[in-house]
């Protein structure tokens, strides 16, 4: 029993094998998915959801990736709120903030981020966090938005600190294919620390591919060689890290 706790269905990636995907993480023991509903930003940002409602196996989220942050518009707040409330919706995210790249303003991003997360609190959905190169103002910003209230930092690969001050403001932390990469060392260490009632795994589909499959599309089945990683990290078996970690995205996003 596997749960991918992040992955990107609608991206064109996936546009000629959806359903041949499915049936290969079901084989693979993958039991649910969660869909990320960023999507291209506005315009697309209720792509999650039509897929949700095909696929059983299939959660969705919603929101606006930092990267199209500048894209956003009052009508594009409205529409995720008529969105927030449908059954197949458990989360609020991708949302954060991306200093790597520079496809929005770094004030929009923050400004949008703001906004989503006052939208998350009111209907009560966990956030899903994406941070690159920005952790100071990312943590900034939960400690003012976002305290006693829960979340995800998503494909973790910041700092200890980072996710030391996650853990204590209550996040629960998922680790991709790069805890299997080679030169991911700190990263294991840091995986090594976390708590079990706060793991989650993911692909991060179709990018980050774990060994070893580099070079491949990533897809949900794949899920499992990070989870293989994991459980050698935790000296635990497979079977117990998969039960493990659907429990924790069952009380993370369910309860």
């Amino acid at each position: 029993m596997l749960i991918d706790s992040h992955a990107h269905l609608d991206f064109p990636d996936f546009q000629s094998d959806l359903e041949d995907l499915i049936s290969r993480a079901r084989q693979a023991g993958v039991d649910r998915i969660l869909a990320i509903g960023s999507g291209t930003g506005p315009g697309s940002l209720d792509c999650a959801l039509r897929l949700a409602e095909k696929f059983s196996i299939l959660d969705a989220s919603i929101g606006i990736h930092p990267h199209e942050a500048r894209l956003a518009v009052e009508e594009d707040y409205r529409f995720l709120e008529d969105l927030a409330t449908h059954e197949k919706i458990v989360a609020w995210g991708e949302i954060g903030l991306d200093y790597h790249y520079h496809h929005s303003p770094r004030e929009v991003q923050q400004a949008v981020f703001e906004k989503q997360l006052d939208l998350a609190a009111r209907f009560d959905l966990p956030v899903i966090i994406h941070t690159r190169e920005a952790e100071e103002d990312t943590l900034k910003i939960l400690e003012k938005k976002w305290r006693d209230r829960t979340g995800v930092m998503h494909c973790f690969s910041g700092s200890r600190r980072l996710a030391e001050t996650a853990l204590e403001m209550g996040f629960h932390i998922s680790f991709s294919g790069i805890l299997t990469f080679p030169k991911a060392g700190e990263i294991r260490q840091i995986a090594a620390q976390v708590p079990l009632d706060r793991l989650l795994v993911e692909t991060d589909a179709p990018y980050l591919a774990p060994v070893p499959l580099r070079g491949k599309r990533n897809e949900p089945a794949f899920v499992v060689e990070t989870a293989k990683s994991l459980a050698e990290i935790k000296g635990l078996s497979l079977e117990e890290i998969g039960f493990i970690t659907s429990a924790n995205y069952h009380r993370l996003f369910y309860d």
